[in-house]
């Protein structure tokens, strides 16, 4: 997993010798930071918190990421989107960094501490697409929500024995890998009962979690 905290670290000094600080926008637990359709102006940068992004087509709503402190989203605008394709809705209490469209291209070009690490993310961002596609080809639903389930706690990106889950519903987690609430209670019972996660208020996911992934 890609180490986050030097690049929180680096953006938000960035932002302080800009003088942009007025850029650092707090919201609320499920406080929305820009609707579908809304104009595609900005991107932003996760300092603190999880957002979730959602489609919604034909009264039917979908989670397609939820993100944590270090990801970027909304970087649609610098390749010509107009309007979001997403809603943006904070899943827990969360700061983020807003950055102006011809703010954020300026620092693309002038700062290499910013640009090099912003298309090495771009390109992780790809291949987790891929991935994602792949998975839903050919791994099963428990394969799917143990891969989901340590992606969203980045376990081991720290040699961490467990890592945190942001908050997120067992609704939202069946729509992020396409199946039922009642297929996810299943086996996150599952998962509990055989120490790969724990829950008393707060979601822990442990590393041993892969097994469920590689198993064949």
């Amino acid at each position: 997993m890609r180490d986050k905290e030097p690049l929180r670290f680096d953006l938000e000094a960035l932002l302080a010798s800009h003088g942009d600080e007025r850029a650092i926008v707090a919201f609320r637990e499920q406080q929305t930071l820009f609707a579908q359709g809304d104009p595609a102006d900005a991107v932003f940068y996760i300092v603190k918190g999880s957002i979730t992004l959602t489609v919604s087509k034909q009264r039917k709503e979908v989670v397609i990421a939820t993100l944590a402190p270090g990801d970027f989203f909304g970087e649609g605008c610098l390749a010509g989107q107009r309007l979001r394709m997403a809603t943006a809705t904070a899943t827990t209490d969360s700061s983020v960094v807003r950055l102006e469209k011809k703010t954020m291209i300026r620092l693309l070009h002038d700062e290499p501490r910013l640009s090099k690490p912003f298309m090495s993310y771009m390109l992780s961002r790809n291949v987790r697409i891929e991935d994602d596609l792949l998975d839903q080809l050919f791994e099963s639903t428990e394969q799917r929500l143990a891969r989901t389930l340590l992606l969203l706690a980045h376990a081991g990106k720290d040699r961490e024995a467990e890592n945190v889950v942001p908050k997120v519903t067992q609704e939202s987690l069946a729509e992020m890998i396409g199946t039922t609430r009642a297929h996810v209670g299943f086996f996150m019972n599952r998962f509990r009962q055989l120490g790969f996660i724990e829950y008393n208020g707060v979601l822990r996911v442990r590393r041993s979690l892969l097994n469920i992934v590689l198993h064949d």
